[in-house]
């Protein structure tokens, strides 16, 4: 439910704050006074988008903050969903910022959050139905889902789901496969070519590399020669002046002198390793001489020739070895499955079929219990209109197979049936799309009936009706109260009005009126205590002044609404 609710800086509102209970709440106030502007708030914290008019002049933001709390099993498991947990003391609260320059900004318990997120929160938190709002019961597309909220068919539709997704991804398969016979030949063909293209090179990973290498090394061969053969002369060939004949003369006079000289024993054995370390050097040096086995000319050719053949692969098919073999083992897959395309074709179809017969029976399923779903919503409505002073209207929520041209199925995603909400207004006349005759007041009523019979599908916690008794008066609005309060037993219900039926009929009344403070115009809410909603009621009633006999008439409503207790459910 909504635990409660902060306005800053909103059109004529410069602070609110209001804290709410459960049951049913009114708000009621002069035109003008700042309902619609707790509405276009409300609607803030659902997504809608924010405008800069409504930001008050010479504020530079805006802040509208909603805290819920008591939520329900239902509500927190699809806010898990969507990755969204109350804090520790079960809360959540909602905050939406909207500044001068047209910019806004949504946090849900302190964390930014996208608002596309916002959306999916709000339409789980609360649901705001007004005149307008209703709207949507006239729209044909959001009967089925209505429906199915009331069917609680979450089973079928599931079973139905699964058996959609694997029908439609088997007839995606068949249509990847299936092209005509020129188109595949072109095709098989092609990859033939590529895959022997590149089986004509063999390419190795790593290959280019090395041949690139080995090229440079060819190419200069020449210079390696001669540098390699100075630097073995000079340490180690060299029949006098070798640099490894020279360390041995070296060592050999330090160790003349070891004995008469301490310091020469170690200066020996440093000579001694260096000795070794220039051999090394000579040996590894000597191996660095060039191959003269072959024609070195011949040998990069044979290395250039590779490298060009190389280099073409690499211009059609990839940008080195390994992606010129992916793309080699991707058109073998490929044409293996066009070699293959018939018989997976054949068992595709037999696939296909045996998935059709599943989602027919998953279909049949879904409708019988839509067709089981409409037969009670429809008697539920009835009972409900009839209690709202529509008798003669008749209502039926019309479940219809959807077809092919050759009769067959027409499967979507949210099954293979169209539903769509009927009237008739008056005796006699046949049923047609609601759109097509339901006026103001009677659009009104339906709404209001189908709210009180889906009141407890929906899972919705709060529900704020938006002068839900427009163009209906007298006994019929007393009756809209009486639902209201009915409906307000599992589901919180605000409710803006006019009407001094339905007001009276509220557990908590809240007045919002407007006055002049510090030079500009103000509004404020709060709680009436009872004596105080007997004046109000009485305004609401109408007339210039308020009279004794409104205001005997306003006590009178308000103590009616203790002894009307159950009387719907008796009434119906």
């Amino acid at each position: 439910m909504l635990a409660s609710l902060h306005i800053e800086n909103m059109a004529v509102i410069r602070q609110l704050d209001v804290d709410l209970t459960p049951g049913f709440t009114v708000l009621t106030g002069e035109t003008g006074a700042g309902k619609s502007v707790i509405l276009d708030s409300i609607n803030l914290l659902l997504g809608n988008r924010p405008s800069r008019d409504l930001i008050r002049t010479g504020a530079d933001r805006a802040v509208v903050e909603a805290l819920f709390c008591g939520l329900d099993g239902e509500a927190v498991a699809a806010l898990a969903e969507l990755g969204v947990s109350p804090d520790e003391e079960g809360g959540l609260l909602l905050q939406k910022t909207v500044t001068a320059d047209g910019r806004s900004q949504t946090r849900l318990n302190g964390r930014s959050i996208t608002l596309a997120l916002q959306r999916e929160i709000g339409r789980i938190l609360l649901c705001i139905n007004g005149q307008h709002e209703g709207q949507t019961l006239l729209q044909k597309a959001a009967h089925l889902s209505l429906l199915d909220a009331y069917a609680g068919n979450d089973a079928q539709r599931a079973e139905y789901s699964r058996c959609y997704e694997a029908l439609q991804a088997a007839r995606h398969a068949l249509n990847a496969i299936s092209i005509d016979g020129a188109e595949k030949a072109r095709r098989a063909e092609m990859l033939a070519y590529q895959i022997a293209d590149i089986d004509a090179v063999k390419p190795v990973v790593g290959e280019e590399e090395k041949l690139t290498a080995e090229s440079l090394r060819l190419q200069n061969i020449e210079k390696i020669s001669r540098h390699v053969s100075l630097t073995a002369r000079i340490l180690s060939q060299a029949e006098k002046g070798a640099a490894v004949a020279l360390l041995d003369r070296a060592l050999s006079a330090m160790r003349q002198i070891a004995d008469v000289v301490p310091e020469a024993d170690a200066l020996a054995q440093r000579l001694e390793n260096c000795r070794y370390e220039v051999a090394d050097i000579a040996e590894l040096v000597s191996d660095l001489a060039p191959d003269d086995d072959g024609d070195p000319t011949a040998r990069l050719n044979r290395i250039e020739g590779r490298l060009d053949a190389i280099s073409k692969l690499k211009r059609k098919y990839g940008a080195d070895e390994r992606e010129i073999l992916a793309f080699r083992a991707r058109a073998a897959e490929e044409l293996e499955e066009l070699n293959s395309a018939d018989e997976r074709a054949d068992a595709l179809k037999k696939e296909i079929a045996v998935l059709t017969a599943a989602a027919e029976r998953a279909s049949a399923a879904l409708r019988e219990s839509r067709t089981a779903a409409a037969e009670r919503l429809r008697e539920e409505v009835l009972r409900t209109l009839t209690f709202l002073d529509m008798p003669k209207v008749r209502f039926s929520a019309a479940v219809t197979p959807r077809r092919e041209p050759d009769g067959k199925t027409k499967f979507a995603p949210d099954g293979g049936d169209d539903v769509e909400f009927l009237l008739a207004a008056n005796p006699g006349e046949p049923l047609l799309p609601m759109a097509k005759i339901a006026s103001g007041g009677e659009l009104s009523r339906i709404l209001l009936a189908l709210k009180r019979v889906l009141a407890d599908r929906d899972g919705v916690g709060t529900i704020v009706f938006d002068e839900i008794d427009t163009g209906i008066s007298g006994k019929t609005a007393r009756k809209i109260g009486l639902l209201l309060s009915d409906i307000a037993r599992d589901t919180q219900v605000i409710c803006v009005t006019h009407s001094a039926q339905v007001a009276s009929m509220a557990d908590v009344h809240l007045l919002i009126a407007k006055a002049e403070r510090d030079g500009r115009m103000e509004s404020s809410l709060r709680r009436l205590a009872e004596e105080e909603r007997v004046g109000e009621i009485a305004r609401i009633m109408g007339g210039i002044t308020v009279t004794d006999r409104q205001r005997e008439a306003a006590a009178e409503l308000l103590r009616e609404r203790h002894t009307l207790s159950g009387e719907v459910n008796e009434h119906e």
